[in-house]
């Protein structure tokens, strides 16, 4: 990522205390900060202090930060909001620097609901029936199993 880039990244201007945020905890290479734009109380961000657009491009370090504080924020989650578990996903497609969601979920809500019906998308076309196939869960496995 050039210069100019990270220049523009609201998430690097929260580390560097330039833009506003909601700050819940911080360690040298990771930041957790309230989302401003949250689906239920208490809905985090963890990010990565140094830009870089995808988690899998941190180094090792990097991320055991990152989901060290992911862990940490979602059991204090558990202990304040009582939700029936946390979600977490890895995200940096519209703000292209490394940030875990961390939403409180509870039942019924609106991102239980989401996934409960992607679930039943996932298991009922005839398309996605194949991928469960032996032969094609086998040609998976070998290929992610290769470095």
């Amino acid at each position: 990522m050039n210069q100019e880039s990270e220049q523009k990244c609201v998430f690097c201007d929260i580390v560097a205390k330039k833009a506003p945020a909601y700050i819940i905890d911080e360690d040298d290479l990771s930041m957790c900060i309230l989302d401003i734009h949250p689906y239920t109380e208490g809905h985090c961000l963890v990010i990565s202090k140094r830009h870089v657009p995808w988690w899998h491009g941190l180094t090792e370090e990097e991320n055991t930060s990152l989901f060290k504080m992911a862990q940490k924020m979602a059991n204090r989650m558990m202990k304040k909001f009582n939700p029936d578990f946390v979600f977490l996903y890895a995200r940096g497609r519209r703000i292209p620097h490394t940030h875990l969601f961390l939403i409180p979920t509870f039942s019924g809500d609106v991102l239980d609901r989401f996934f409960s019906a992607l679930e039943n998308f996932q298991e009922s076309p005839q398309m996605l029936a194949k991928l469960k196939e032996p032969a094609n869960m086998e040609k998976a496995s070998r290929l992610l199993q290769q470095p």
